[in-house]
Formats: structure tokens, sequence, C-alpha cells
């Protein structure tokens, strides 16, 4: 096999790989990638999914391919033989800019999952050409540029298919791009992603400024446009569009070619919408339907067989409600059949709260998506229940057979295998390489939890891996860490519910304590990776706190030697695989029943790094699995939250007068120090958001934190032995959290694939 890469890769160069450039290896890597690829396609005998999302957060994929393909190891000798290196050769590649957060990076899990269990399954989506944005923490404040990705080596393949999308009053070209997603050991299936030949890079102004109203020349610059005024939400309309229509041809064009009379469409395909974004194609399935002439009641009976929705969030703003205008004005040909399904809704119960068209006129996305999908699943199982108990109570009454939950999962292979190939080495030496492709396998590490040698060698594994992050951020951002100090890691979207903000206050504390002379037992770096959506003003605040509050400690030679502030710059994936591995502790500490699921406690659980958590979301879960022994729980519990918000009797006033530790915390961010860093406004924005609203209760759980977390430190700094032991547990008991068990899950109760 390593001559027979050798063999080809000269060929596609053009010349023997010593002589080529690191540019013309890569571009043959690709090729070489692809070709493997293709030979792994199988065909469709019986249901076939499409899972259409708006995101889908693949990361880098040549290391992850070549490992699926089962060649990294060949790959990498034959390259280094020849005078390349693989990690070189990765760096020249760009992480496609087609996601931000968990929705993404689960949609693309559940791809590479779904391939590897040699499942038949697709994904639809948009080609963005910049994605979110580029993040970078000039002048101390988030700025945003567009990241732009796209280049002649990109994954995403050109392909001569198009299909026609009406918005507005005018006919677009929607251009098919396919990518294909290589299973471990698996089949190949395709992520289909769609674009306009005419959008135009060129438009983009200062930052991530654009003429929002050039639909034909912005259409798929970004991912999730700013939506702060109309033009911005009516693009975002424009975009969910394309997506669903082009979507919705593709699948009855590859189900017609094997058979389908679109009588029978849920025999031949399972579409599975993931989140709101793709609502819209339930009514354009029916109008399609229709133009093939089944009738109108034939054609929901045959959408509501085939569609299942996935309900990705507990929070109701970010369940999507357009006003009726904006889809008149976009997609007029969609709204008598929404008005439609609207009546038909409304004949099923009393309960006007379940409409899709409110009386305001806002149509209900998730409405539409409970009453005409077969199945809507939750993805944690507090999640669920918070679903069926409060938030989606009254659909539940309606449909109490349609609600399961699916628990979300990771591909461990690429959280694993590929970016920590030290402790993937010593698992397999330990207990063989089956944990490679059954997750379940890892709880034979168990016995070693009583083994001091194993224990020893795990740590050493840990503590190898913080000093490649140390390196890796002093190289990229000039930044010097103590690798011998605890690694706290934050890492995910930034937004209020999730809490940073409860971990700058905790840092502030944790100032003023070491000022006091109480020094912890070990020092603490506390590392965040987060971008905050360009609108989202507090969420903002919080990233230029934490970065003015890094300065003011680093200035300090009393509290510099014990605590450390680093924010990463442009989180994303390839971020990701260098933090995970390096991380002592997970702070995975939302307001609880507020978060969903979260993937990423999974990710640092699987590589050896304890949870400091609420119990919400899979920390519940988690915490089941591993025994509160091998966790760090505080806080609230989701009934006590979800109690407040039903009394509404929480006065964020009353703990800050009350309590001096958080009134010492909070006022410390207006503080003359801090402003003299930073921006005044920003920061007492922030300040009388805390004290003035605190929607997702920092104060309630602030001392509980602070206990919480400070226990964590000592147990880190005086039972090296215990603290190993426990890591290990969470490393064994991860397997559950595997996406392949997820996806087995979705096939088995919702999907029923092949």
């Amino acid at each position: 096999m390593k001559q027979w890469i050798g063999e080809r890769l000269t060929a596609l160069c053009g010349c023997p790989i010593g002589e080529a450039d690191d540019r013309q290896v890569y571009a043959a890597l690709l090729k070489l990638v692809r070709e493997l690829s293709e030979t792994k396609q199988q065909p469709v005998t019986g249901r076939k999914l499409y899972y259409i999302s708006a995101e889908f957060l693949v990361g880098k994929l040549l290391s992850n391919n070549l490992i699926n393909l089962g060649i990294y190891d060949e790959t990498r000798q034959c390259l280094e033989e020849n005078g390349k290196s693989l990690s070189e050769l990765e760096e020249l590649e760009p992480e496609p800019s087609l996601g931000n957060g968990g929705l993404g990076r689960l949609a693309a899990c559940f791809l590479d999952s779904l391939a590897t269990l040699n499942l038949p399954g697709d994904g639809i989506g948009l080609r963005y050409h910049c994605g979110l944005f580029r993040q970078d923490f000039r002048g101390g404040v988030q700025n945003e540029t567009p990241d732009r990705w796209l280049t002649d080596d990109s994954w995403a393949q050109c392909t001569e298919t198009v299909y026609p999308v009406t918005m507005g009053g005018k006919t677009y070209a929607a251009r098919l791009y396919r990518l294909p997603v290589t299973g471990y050991h698996g089949r190949t299936n395709w992520l289909n992603l769609f674009d306009l030949d005419t959008v135009n890079e060129g438009l983009i102004g200062e930052g991530i400024s654009f003429d929002q109203t050039k639909i034909e020349e912005n259409l798929t610059l970004f991912l999730y446009p700013d939506d702060s005024q109309e033009a911005g939400r009516v693009l975002r309309i424009y975009q969910q569009y394309l997506m669903v229509s082009a979507g919705a041809q593709l699948i009855l064009d590859e189900c017609a070619a094997r058979g389908c009379n679109f009588h029978d469409l849920d025999k031949y395909a399972a579409i599975q919408i993931n989140d709101t974004h793709p609502s819209m194609v339930i009514p354009e399935l029916i109008r399609l339907l229709e133009q093939r002439g089944v009738e109108f009641d034939e054609a929901v009976q045959i959408v509501t067989r085939t569609c299942a929705y996935t309900n990705h969030t507990i929070l109701a703003e970010a369940l999507e409600k357009w006003p009726r205008a904006y889809l008149e004005q976009v997609v007029p040909q969609l709204l008598p059949i929404i008005e439609e399904l609207d009546t038909l809704a409304r004949s099923r119960t009393e309960d006007a709260s379940t409409a899709i068209v409110d009386e305001k006129g806002l149509v209900h996305m998730a409405h539409m998506d409970i009453h005409f999908t077969h199945s809507v699943n939750g993805v944690a199982a507090l999640h669920t229940q918070i679903l069926k108990d409060s938030e989606l109570a009254n659909f539940y009454a309606l449909y109490p057979e349609k609600f399961n939950n699916k628990t979300n999962g990771i591909t461990f292979r690429r959280w694993l295998l590929e970016c920590n190939p030290a402790l993937t080495q010593e698992i397999a030496q330990r207990i063989g390489t089956g944990f490679e492709q059954d997750a379940g396998q890892l709880e034979r590490l168990l016995p070693l939890t009583e083994d001091e040698e194993a224990l020893r060698r795990f740590a050493a594994i840990k503590a190898e891996n913080k000093v490649r992050l140390a390196d890796w951020l002093r190289q990229k951002q000039g930044v010097q860490i103590n690798p011998q100090a605890m690694f706290a890691i934050q890492s995910k979207r930034l937004h209020e519910y999730k809490r940073q903000q409860l971990n700058l206050l905790y840092l502030i504390h944790q100032y003023f304590e070491i000022k006091a002379g109480h020094t912890p037992p070990v020092p603490l770096v506390s590392i965040f990776g987060a971008k905050a959506a360009p609108a989202y003003t507090i969420a903002k605040d919080i990233i230029h706190a934490l970065l003015t509050l890094s300065q003011v400690v680093a200035n300090d030679p009393e509290t510099a030697p014990w605590l450390q502030i680093v924010f990463v710059e442009n989180y994303n994936v390839t971020v990701a695989e260098k933090l995970i591995p390096a991380c002592d502790l997970s702070e995975q500490i939302s307001l609880a029943s507020k978060e969903a699921s979260g993937t990423g406690n999974m990710k640092f659980m699987l590589n050896g790094a304890l949870t400091l958590g609420t119990m919400d979301g899979a920390n519940v879960e988690i915490a089941q699995r591993v025994g509160m022994e091998n966790i760090y729980i505080f806080g609230q519990s989701s009934e006590q939250v979800i109690h407040r918000y039903r009394q509404g009797d929480y006065c964020a006033r009353q703990w800050y007068e009350a309590d001096p530790n958080i009134r010492r915390a909070v006022d410390f961010i207006t503080d003359e120090q801090m402003c003299a860093l930073g921006h005044e406004e920003s920061l007492k924005r922030l300040h009388d958001e805390l004290v003035g609203k605190d929607w997702f209760q920092t104060l309630p759980d602030f001392n509980a934190y602070v206990v919480r977390k400070n226990q964590a430190l000592a147990d880190y700094a005086c039972d090296s032995l215990g603290w190993s032991r426990k890591c290990l547990i969470n490393i064994a008991k991860a397997g559950y959290f595997s996406s392949d068990r997820t996806i087995a899950e979705y096939n088995r109760d919702i999907w029923h694939l092949g």
C-alpha cells in the first residue's frame, strides 16, 4: 500500500514526490483521497437519508479521510521517506467555513457515522463563501473579517447539476457542489452543497458588511447574515429557501431515478430537519409533489411520513418565527400551502398556542415541523424531558407518540485518533484497537484505574499535550503559558446562557483572593475559545471584559504567576483539536435547563478532562455514567431554574446587594483599572446587565461555582493519582457518547434505512 501510494502521488504530481513543492503534494493527496473515496460508493436499495442542515462544521478533512480510508500511517511514512511532512501539508488546508457551533459539528459527526455504519445518507446544505467570519482581537475587542476558504483545491467539487429556485419573483440557478464523506472502513456518502454562480465576494466592504439587498451577489456570502435589520432577516429566508428548494428537487430526482413514483416517496427517502432553518422543506415538498400530480391531502401525508424534526434548543427565541410579510416577499408560492397547513393543524386541536400562523401574523417554523413530521426528538435526556414537560408540553399532549430522545454523540475517531495520537496509541496498547470501531470497548480500561503505572503513563501523555498546546499558543498568538498549571478550558459559542460571564466573575474573585495573599494550591490557566454573533452586543462585551481582565492580571506581578487568562482567536475545529487533548478541567457551566446537550463536554471527557458543570444537557448523562465522585457538579437544578422563571421573582440586584463577594466581582468590571485598559461604555453595559437583569441567573450560582472550582484545583494539586484515576474513568465511560451509537438509534427508531 505504501508503495502504491508513492507511485500514485508521483503520477499525480507529475514528478518525484521529493521534487514537488508542498502545494503540489497537497493537491495530489486531495486527488488521491477523492479517487479512493469514489471506489467506496455503494448502491442504495431502500430508504436513503437526506440530512438537511444550515451548518456542517466538518473541520479539516485530509487526515480524517486518510484515517477513515485506512491509509494514514502508510501515507505519512511515504511522505517522510520523500522528505515531506504530513503535518506541514495539513497546515496548507483551509478549514471549510460551513458552520459555527455544535449544530454544525453534530451534523458533520452524523455524516461520518452514517458512512461508517454503511448507511445510505447524504447531507444537504449551502456552500458559504466566507463562513460566519474570521475573528481577531485587535484593540481588545472582537473584530470580524471574511473567512475566505474556497480555493482551486476545495474538497467541494463543482457539478453540472443546476436547479431553478424562484424567490422574490425571480428564478435563480442553484448549482450543486459535492463533497465526499468517507466512513471509517465504511462506505462513501456525500455532502451536497448549493451555491449561485453569481455570488460576488467583491461585494464585501469593511469587515463583513455588504449590500444585503443584492440577492444574486450576496446569497451565500456568509453563514447567518446579520439579522439586526430587516434586510438581513429577509436574506436569511432567501438562504433557507435556496437550500430546501434545491435540496428537495435533488431528493425527488434521485428517488425517481431509483423507481419512485412520488406517491411512495417515504419508501425511498427519509428527511431529517436539523433545527428550524430547513423547515420550509415541508411546504416546498408538498408544492413539488402537487406539481407531479399528487393531491394536496395525500402530499401532506407523504411528507409527514418522510420528514422528521430534531429540536436543538430550549430557548424560545431560537425557534424561528417569520413575519408572514417576509414570506410573502420571498416565497409567495409557499404561503397558500402554509395557510392550508395552519388550517389543518387548527382542526386537530382547540389549543391556539399550537397554530402555525399566530394572531400577529408570525409563522412558527417549529410548529409546522411538529405537526407535519412523524418524529420529534430532543438531543439529551434532560432536554427531551423539558420539551415534554414544559416548552412543548402542548404539542406533547397532542402527539405523545412522536416525541423521543436521541442523545448527541461525537465522532471519536476525529476527537481521539486524529487529535490525540499519543493517547490513542496508549489505549490501543492496553486494550487493542477494537475501540476504534466500537467505542464501548473503552470500558476495558476500567481495571487500569487501580494500576499506578498506567495512571502515571496517562498523566504523562496529558502533560505532553499541555506542552504542545503551550508551544502552539506561543507560535500562533505570542502567548507564554505555564504547562505546570491547571488548564481550565471553556470553548463554545459565546452566549449568555453558556455563562462565560460566570467564569469572568470567578476570575475576578480569584484575582482579589490572590491579592489578599490567598494563593491557590496550583496556578490556573483559564483558556477561552468563542465567537460572538456580530449583532450580539452583550456577548461581545463579555469577550471584551475577559480580554481586558487578562491584561490587568498579566500586568500585576502578584497575580500573574498564579492566574492567566487566554482567549484563543478564531475558534474552530482546528483550534479545538489543539485545546481538547490538553485540557484538565472542562467548563460546562450553562444555566441548568438551557443547554440542549453539548458535545464539547463529550470531546473533553474522551480526552481525559474532568467536567466542571451544572446538571444541564448531556452533563446529566455524563454524571450518571462516571459517578458523581468523578465530575464536579454545582449550581441550581433545572427544576429550581424553571420554577424561578415561572414565578418571575428573580431579582439580580438583591443578590448583588446581599453578597459582598458578588458585589466586589461585579463592580470590578467597571473598576478604574479595567476602564483604563478597556472601553468604559462596553464594561458599564455588561456591569449593568448583570445587576439589572442577569437573565441567565449567573449570580445565584456564583458561590457554588467558586467552591466547586476551587475544590477541583485542590484535588488536582494535592492528589495527582486520584485525579488521574478520575480522568481514566471518564475516558473509559466516554464510549456511550459516540455518534455511531446516536446514528444507530436514529436509524432503529426513525429512519429505517437500506
